[in-house]
């Protein structure tokens, strides 16, 4: 009886080698690796490619197209008042017989009402943001922090009514014993820092409670308390999203319209006492910009050297904030 190899039933094959029977075929040895690259184009990938591209190049454009109409009629107006004389002059009369062009005063009504809010904002701010973040319990911060960010759904304009309402008769005057005028930059600088707070407190504890839970429990293993935790290891972890938050907060209160166009007066003068009455730059701008004025005077470019002048503050604020984050900024 005669045994037929394995080796010549089905061709030349070396024993172990090849696929086993109805088994896929082996591909060819090319020495490549395979493509990852899809084998046919996603048509449907490549729309929402174009639309993201769209949407970037849109903002872009949106950036130069808000400065490029704030230059051209600034440049108009600087053609005629030497910035030298706009920036440090002390008188800002364009509407009146005898004209002067100095943008001192605004600026420094809109430096006082700036500082004063954030005198409110910032320590109220962060404090909410530790209790939110540190101290209050899940229930809690589910009741509290929607709470909290209604104030910033409450239009600027009941804000400016509350600060003439309640803030100077009621708290400065009656309770206090602050004695204060009818429109003053007090005022208006409390109610401007009550308005930041949700902004400054919901970004601050956003970036708090973005700190990892570990250095908590280090803390705590270390024998420190939760306030000494919450004060010399969370806040310094999260020191670039709290700059961030006062940031924007800076910025809101820097652009702010109606309640400093209400609350703090339409005097243009440089004040060294905050119970007087002082105009910002906002302010200015929405009391000037009623129409009464003839486009391409000197009066109405005044609006836009105005504007630019803010534009380019809150550009250094930015800025000065973005190098702040980088540098103090802390990766997990």
């Amino acid at each position: 009886m005669h045994l037929v190899s394995s080796t010549t039933v089905g061709g030349d094959r070396s024993s172990g080698a090849g696929p086993p029977s109805g088994g896929p075929a082996a591909p060819a040895a090319t020495g490549q690796s395979p493509s990852l690259r899809p084998s046919s184009n996603r048509v449907g990938e490549r729309i929402i490619l174009t639309v993201l591209f769209g949407a970037a190049v849109v903002s872009v454009l949106t950036t130069v197209a808000i400065v490029v109409s704030l230059v051209i009629p600034a440049i108009s107006f600087f053609r005629e008042i030497p910035i030298v004389d706009f920036l440090t002059g002390t008188r800002w009369t364009p509407n009146f017989a005898v004209k002067d062009y100095g943008v001192l005063p605004l600026l420094v009504g809109t430096l006082w009402t700036t500082a004063i809010a954030l005198v409110v904002a910032v320590p109220l701010g962060l404090g909410a943001a530790m209790l939110l973040s540190e101290y209050a319990s899940d229930r809690a911060r589910r009741v509290l922090k929607p709470v909290l960010e209604v104030l910033a759904g409450v239009p600027s304009v009941v804000y400016g009514f509350f600060a003439l309402q309640f803030i100077g008769p009621v708290l400065l005057s009656g309770l206090l014993g602050i004695q204060v005028g009818t429109f003053n930059v007090l005022q208006a600088g409390l109610v401007l820092g009550m308005m930041i707070i949700p902004t400054i407190a919901s970004l601050a504890e956003d970036a708090m409670s973005a700190v990892p839970s570990a250095l908590r429990q280090g803390s705590a293993a270390l024998g420190a308390n939760r306030m000494q935790t919450t004060v010399k290891v969370i806040l310094p972890a999260a020191i670039s999203g709290i700059i961030a938050a006062i940031v924007l907060g800076i910025s809101r209160a820097v652009g702010e319209t109606m309640i400093v166009a209400i609350a703090s007066g339409s005097i243009a003068q440089v004040i060294s006492d905050p119970r007087d009455a002082a105009q910002t730059m906002t302010g200015f701008i929405a009391q000037a910009a009623t129409g009464e004025n003839a486009v391409g005077s000197l009066a109405y470019n005044t609006l836009y050297a105005v504007g630019l002048t803010l534009f380019l503050i809150t550009l250094l604020v930015n800025v000065i904030s973005i190098r702040l984050v980088r540098r103090f900024r802390e990766a997990y």
